[in-house]
């Protein structure tokens, strides 16, 4: 574990990389404790010129080793590359250098009452519902969030209560750097197999997870394997939340409307009362029942639970509306492992669209590698598909695999062919972005639901589409 006193004695502290949303949550609970912080990215955001608004300097756009100058402690976002002259500079600079994740470790060391939010899906909106209930209701939390909540105006929140909301991800174990009051477990599926190798594995993490947590663990009761991961672990109060009547938290009776969601909800046996949700899906009623008994726990009345809970209106990229022209629809979402897709398609075809169209981008070459089979059976529940190449992120294409071979998997999906001769790899995304766009809005229909999915940039199609379709319907 990192070491909990390395910021004993600091004052200015430097992040690289810190318009990223990860970044940005953490500035403001650094800054609020008073510390003198700078910061650099190489790309202008509406995140960053918030970090600029709180009165942080941030340096020129670009990430130069000059940058660190000053500083006592650097921290750096994962994303950031071993070659980058700023960490190179760091890292040779004799100050102590940490990650994101442990500094975020560091953080919820502080707090009496740290929920960590933990699942391989679902994790910003059952953490987003939390942090919505709480601050509907007065009580002053900070949150971590790991994507943009339009009631607090960004991913996170800085305040004075001892109580923190951290989204907590498992990928290469950075949720076991953090110190969990009450700890949260939504549901745990094969992802990241380059990294874990196997399922067991992943239990196996899940399971530290839990032994790290000090209070209480909110659990997926219906889960074969988050209850795998808590079994035997003995010294913490154990929630279970799902659709079973056996869970201490449960939700029946449950309506899907368009929109409009609503179920009940039982604790112990006994009805709590109807909660009304302006977001679709089944998933999201679990992601709800897992907020309502995490602030329950914490002592928040269900009434006022639930009145939040109408409120909320999803985080961004979570379903996330772009808008409507001439009766096409367009929406965004983050959903980038098969599970997601699948319960984001389904959850769109209760919805009354004439057509679904999936636009998916595959993440890393080694998840769509590895998913291969999964992503073709989760995206074929559209009606169409469309794809992007695979954004290979930190990997480099050894598996040799494209878009195509997704795409020859799926009945009538459509594709952009590869690079072209002489042509740069920016040169070939931004094409294959805008000839996609075109494609839909020459394709799409009165009465059509266009998704873009994944965790990359492909929201930026779904922009250009609806874009392109408002300057159409202008002519």
């Amino acid at each position: 574990m990192t070491d909990l006193n390395v910021l004993e004695g600091k004052k200015h502290i430097h992040f690289i990389g810190i318009g990223g949303s990860g970044m940005y949550p953490l500035a403001q609970i650094l800054h609020s404790k008073g510390y003198c912080l700078t910061g650099s990215d190489n790309n202008e955001t509406e995140t960053l010129q918030a970090v600029r608004d709180m009165g942080i300097e941030v340096c020129p756009l670009g990430q130069r080793a000059e940058n660190i100058e000053g500083a006592d402690l650097i921290v750096h976002t994962a994303a950031i590359m071993e070659d980058n002259p700023e960490l190179i500079a760091a890292k040779n600079s004799g100050v102590p250098v940490l990650e994101r994740s442990e500094l975020l470790g560091i953080v919820t060391s502080w707090y009496d009452n740290a929920v960590c939010v933990s699942g391989t899906h679902g994790k910003t909106t059952a953490t987003s519902m939390l942090t919505q209930i709480f601050v509907d209701n007065g009580v002053d939390i900070s949150a971590v969030i790991g994507g943009k909540l339009p009631v607090i105006k960004g991913s996170g929140i800085s305040g004075k209560s001892d109580i923190m909301v951290c989204e907590s991800c498992e990928f290469k174990d950075t949720f076991l750097k953090l110190y969990p009051d009450i700890s949260v477990i939504l549901n745990i599926d094969a992802d990241h197999l380059d990294y874990f190798g196997t399922l067991e594995n992943i239990i196996k993490s899940f399971r530290e997870f839990s032994q790290n947590t000090k209070k209480a663990i909110i659990v997926n009761g219906d889960d074969k394997n988050s209850m795998k991961a808590i079994d035997g672990i003995e010294g913490k109060e154990i929630i279970r939340f799902g659709f079973d009547s056996g869970n201490d938290f449960y939700a029946d009776n449950i309506t899907l409307s368009g929109m409009v969601t609503e179920f009940d909800v039982h604790h112990d046996g006994k009805p709590l009362g109807r909660v009304t949700l302006n977001v679709a899906g089944m998933h999201n009623v679990l992601n709800a029942t897992a907020a309502i008994a995490a602030a329950q726990y914490l002592g928040v009345p269900f009434e006022k639970i639930k009145s939040a809970l109408f409120n909320f209106r999803g985080a961004g990229r979570r379903f996330e509306k772009i808008g409507e022209v001439g009766g096409v629809t367009i929406v965004d979402d983050y959903a980038h492992h098969p599970a997601e897709i699948e319960v984001t398609l389904k959850a769109a075809k209760t919805l009354g669209y004439k057509r679904v169209w999936a636009v998916f981008q595959p993440f890393t070459f080694s998840r769509t590698a590895i998913l291969l089979a999964e992503f073709a059976s989760a995206l074929s529940i559209a009606d169409k598909v469309v794809l992007t190449e695979i954004m290979g992120s930190r990997e480099k294409n050894t598996y040799h695999i494209y878009a195509r071979d997704l795409g020859e998997k799926i009945d009538g999906a459509y594709w952009i062919d590869n690079l072209r001769q002489g042509e740069s790899e920016k040169e070939y995304h931004d094409r294959n972005f805008e000839e996609i766009a075109d494609y839909l809005c020459e394709n799409a229909e009165e009465g059509d639901l266009i998704i873009t999915l994944g965790c990359g940039d492909v929201y930026k199609v779904a922009k250009d589409i609806y874009r392109k379709l408002l300057s159409e319907g202008e002519k």
